[in-house]
């Protein structure tokens, strides 16, 4: 079988002694010291970089390397080989003449480059006589991607001869300055530069710094320093590439805002790899054809201050993903920032939008992506001079929106805070003369799936991607992915001029597009295969819950769901029939923001942040109760690798209880005692012997864990919440108003727990209903309990959690809510037949738990939940098995998008080899062919993959 690392390891023990021994021959020259190509006894050298490290002469050291320059060589002095360099045996590099003198050459140079300025150390080299380079006006400094060289450069003197500059970047050597160079870079020791930053994020100091270690070992700070003239060459590299890649050597012409740029190949852009509106299918469904952009910001890409703004040079400035700087400012100028506190629960960019840090020049970036594959959108990058606010991202949106959208009609925005941004988008661009929305297009909110989540309930039928027609499977996420390898070159990035940096952003977003668009065809192929899946697993799971409703109740249901459709761009709220239409009672969010609310108008004695600081020490105290439970189910014999996620818990959990035992200060006084009458917390399990077969007490646990892990247990530490410490010494400290804000969130939390006992439970009938009864193998028995037992597990957990809430109402001595929110038994969880088939002959009139009818007003009964819960999950059921299908077809058209992108991408290069019917130099014309053959690989390798993945794929094409 396949060997493991560790089985390699385990056979190389006995072998290093002789593998030492052999790494130590090396070092002597052979017996005869006779070179190996013409067998002269003479001096002794040794290339190192040559196959082999090869005994060779001094002339033929000079034969052998005069198209190797930057070889390393050494010299036999007797005792070892003493480290030398190829210009110390008299090397020489003729240029304009194939490797040959110039016939009209000048014995010496008679200049000396005083243009150029050159970075020396204050110490006298000297005193270093063996060093492996010269430091004579003769020789020119080399920077190669093997390390720093001094190399005598003779150029051509012919009349007809270019330029010394010139001359070098011919034979691949990037000059430092013009008019007569006396340091260069090779064209690799540029791409290793810029692959380095790219992939390990690696800065130009870190980088030459290795290259003067490369260069001595024992010296490195005595190798001259080209720092500075790396970064600049650097930057000139950058934009050479970029101009080539995107045939504007070949165009002459001057690139316009984001024509530097790539961008996705399987999104929609009508007249490259989509047919205009005219051209297209009678049949194609008309959300086909959509652009689908994911909104975010990111903080770690910080600017500071210019020390010198007004001598900076842009070399491409807006060419790539960053917005042309002078509109952007002017915009920005004029533009009125509406401050907007969000309703929807106090979300980060809309609350701190007016954040500013004074050394700062940009506090952060953002922009837009597209939402399906990930790819900058070119032209739509900005940045933030005081947090995201909305006029930074209505730019980078507009322009987003007007890339390549001619023909597209409709937009899908995925942002964080769409809920309150969406709103008044439109009257903000008519009121500013730098933005506009292309004529005809329809925009359409959404919020990523893993955000959404923290807002209000309503927020998640209103705009997620799951109840969007059109979106397919999209979760809107993807720009997080996007700021990681950004992140890593943002503290380089940070104190760089604007200019450089707005060109080191552009690089790394320009390279994780072309990275996505080599590896599209296999990324797509994947989601097809998922997407086929999805589409059956979804269909069946329909299928069972539409097959045993009534079919009149179902025809209600479809009018609701198209209706919701309908309306749904002008009045968000009619989504709201995916959601319990039940009224319920406040939740925890909707109680601390009445709270909040109330202290912004000056109402009663309440000190501002309370309410938040006592809803954090809630979730605290629900994650206490969480990792209790799960701590609970390890049993006797965890692994280490539980013990190790139990560990990484407990720190996390530790840090947020810290963090609000010191805020408790600030609002229970500085008379307040951490150690005065705070309990270990006990927590009340709910056990289930036939399901925690493992179950454990506390004490039985304790005495299996890990010594390692028992150092602290912050899931028993007693926080210092007035429920905790009392309603008496509350008064003491005076703090009494803080006993009715707890009420009041303990109240939410009591509301809360019970809507998801309730949802729960609804679940777990659900599944005994579509999936445990009609299970007839084995195995689908299995799967179908694993998926009750899991449902059961975090019933459990929200019960644990009402315990506790309602015995920290008890402390609280709020006995009005005690006798409304009855203590949980273990009966009320069970499925009773009423819940399994409330529309079952015989159960209209059975009883249900009192928590069924807690929150329903009027003379509605208990029953009315459950028909709710069924209405619900038949919607959302069919918007899921919807999506899927969408997600399937969809794929179908990016596989046809992706592959007429590259045969567009490869005809425009082949376009390229003449200009006007004229043909173009020869080399213009090599490069034009090349591009165009790298484009035919990838649309061959496409095809090939899609046909593989969907053999019905050649019909589609």
């Amino acid at each position: 079988g396949t060997q493991s690392p560790n089985d390699y390891l385990r056979e190389w023990i006995p072998r290093k002694d002789d593998y030492l021994r052999l790494l130590l021959e090396r070092e002597a020259p052979p017996t005869n010291k006779s070179c190996s190509l013409c067998g002269v006894h003479s001096v002794v050298y040794r290339c190192h970089d040559c196959l082999g490290d090869p005994i060779i002469c001094a002339k033929c050291c000079r034969h052998e390397h005069r198209r190797l320059p930057f070889h390393k060589i050494s010299k036999w002095n007797g005792s070892f080989f003493e480290e030398t360099s190829l210009t110390k045996i008299e090397l020489e590099i003729h240029l304009g003449h194939d490797g040959l003198p110039c016939p009209v050459l000048e014995n010496a140079h008679e200049w000396e480059d005083m243009d150029e300025p050159v970075y020396e150390p204050s110490y006298d080299r000297s005193a270093i006589p063996e060093l492996p380079f010269l430091h004579g006006k003769e020789c020119t400094t080399v920077v190669d991607k093997s390390g720093v060289h001094s190399l005598i450069i003779r150029y051509c003197k012919c009349p007809n001869a270019c330029t010394p500059d010139k001359q070098l970047f011919a034979i691949g050597m990037f000059p430092a300055s013009f008019s007569r160079p006396k340091s260069a870079f090779t064209f690799s020791v540029l791409d290793g530069f810029l692959l380095d930053n790219l992939e390990c994020g690696t800065s130009a100091m870190n980088y030459y710094s290795k290259l003067r270690r490369m260069t001595s070992s024992i010296f490195p700070h005595s190798v001259p320093d080209r720092y500075r003239e790396l970064m600049r060459v650097g930057r000139q590299w950058r934009q050479l590439k970029l101009l080539k890649w995107n045939g504007f050597a070949h165009d002459r012409k001057q690139p316009e805002s984001g024509e530097l740029a790539l961008f996705c190949p399987a999104c929609p852009q009508p007249g490259i790899n989509a047919p205009q509106p005219a051209e297209r299918h009678s049949d194609d469904p008309e959300w086909i054809y959509a652009r689908s952009l994911v909104m975010d910001g990111n903080f770690k890409a910080e600017h500071l201050h210019p020390t010198r703004p007004e001598d900076e040079v842009w070399l491409t400035d807006g060419l790539c993903f960053m917005v042309t700087r002078d509109k952007y400012k002017a915009h920005l100028a004029g533009a009125n920032e509406h401050v907007q506190m969000s309703e929807c629960n106090n979300h980060r960019a809309v609350n701190q939008a007016n954040a500013s840090r004074h050394k700062l020049e940009a506090t952060g970036i953002g922009g837009c992506a597209c939402a399906r594959h990930g790819c900058f959108v070119p032209h739509s990058i900005v940045d933030f001079q005081k947090g995201e606010r909305q006029m930074n991202m209505d730019y980078a949106l507009c322009h987003a929106l007007s890339h390549h959208t001619n023909g597209l009609t409709r937009a899908l925005t995925f942002y964080d805070i769409n809920c309150q941004y969406n709103k008044h988008f439109r009257r903000r661009v008519n009121e500013s003369p730098y933005m506009s929305i292309p004529a005809g297009m329809e925009i359409v909110p959404g919020i990523g799936l893993w955000h959404v989540h923290g807002h209000q309930d309503k927020c998640y039928v209103r705009y997620a991607s799951t109840f969007i027609t059109g979106a397919a499977r999209i979760d809107g996420e993807i720009m997080e992915t996007l700021w990681a390898p950004l992140n890593i070159i943002s503290p380089s990035a940070r104190g760089m001029s604007t200019p450089h940096r707005q060109e080191c952003l552009d690089y790394q977003m320009n390279d994780s597009n072309f990275m996505k668009m080599i590896r599209m065809s296999g990324f797509l192929c994947r989601k097809y295969r998922e997407a086929v899946k999805g589409v059956s697993e979804s269909t069946a799971a329909f299928q069972k819950l539409h097959d045993a409703a009534d079919p009149t109740i179902v025809e209600k249901w479809e009018e609701q769901d198209r209706q919701a459709q309908i309306r749904r761009l002008a009045d968000p709220s009619a989504m709201d029939v995916f959601d319990v239409q039940l009224q319920k009672a406040p939740t925890r969010k909707q109680q601390e923001l009445a709270l909040l609310a109330r202290v912004g108008r000056g109402g009663g004695n309440a000190q501002r942040g309370a309410a938040t600081w006592i809803a954090s020490g809630i979730t605290i105290e629900e994650l206490q109760i969480s990792l209790s439970m799960d701590i609970r189910r390890l049993g006797k014999h965890p692994t280490e690798t539980q013990h190790l996620e139990i560990g990484r818990r407990r720190t996390k959990l530790q840090s947020r209880i810290d963090e609000f035992t010191i805020a408790a200060v600030n609002h229970l006084g500085e008379d307040f005692d951490l150690d005065d009458d705070i309990r270990d917390m006990e927590v009340e399990f709910i056990d289930d012997s036939e399901q925690e077969v493992d179950a454990v007490t506390d004490s039985e646990h304790d005495s299996h864990e890990d010594p390692r892990c028992m150092v602290f247990r912050p899931e028993n530490v007693m926080i210092p919440l007035p429920s905790n410490i009392g309603i008496h010494r509350c008064t003491e400290l005076g703090v009494g108003h803080l006993v009715g804000q707890e009420i009041a969130l303990r109240e939410g939390q009591a509301n809360d727990t019970l809507q998801a006992i309730r949802v729960l439970l609804a679940d777990k009938a659900v599944l005994f209903r579509t999936t445990v009864r009609p299970a007839k193998s084995q195995a689908k028995v299995t799967r179908a309990w694993t998926q009750v037992h899991s449902v059961e597990r975090v019933i459990r957990l929200q019960t644990m959690i009402y315990s506790k809430c309602r015995a920290q109402l008890s402390n609280l001595q709020a006995h009005a809510l005690l006798e409304k929110y009855l203590r949980m038994e273990k009966s009320h969880l069970k499925a009773s037949a009423a819940v399994a088939d409330p529309n079952a002959r015989g159960q209209r009139n059975s009883t249900l738990p009192w928590f069924w009818s807690l929150d329903v007003q009027g003379d509605s009964i208990s029953n009315d939940w459950m028909n709710e819960f069924y209405r619900v999950h038949w919607l959302r059921a069919k918007a899921l098995r919807d999506r899927w299908s969408e997600e399937q077809l969809l794929i179908e058209y990016e596989m046809c998008w992706t592959l007429q992108f590259f045969l567009h991408k490869a005809g425009m290069w082949l376009s390229r080899i003449t200009r006007n019917g004229d043909p173009l130099p020869e080399g213009h014309k090599c490069y034009a062919i090349r591009q165009a053959h790298m484009y035919h690989q990838l649309a061959k390798h496409a095809r090939t993959s899609f046909l593989k993945a969907n053999p019905m794929f050649k019909v589609i094409v």
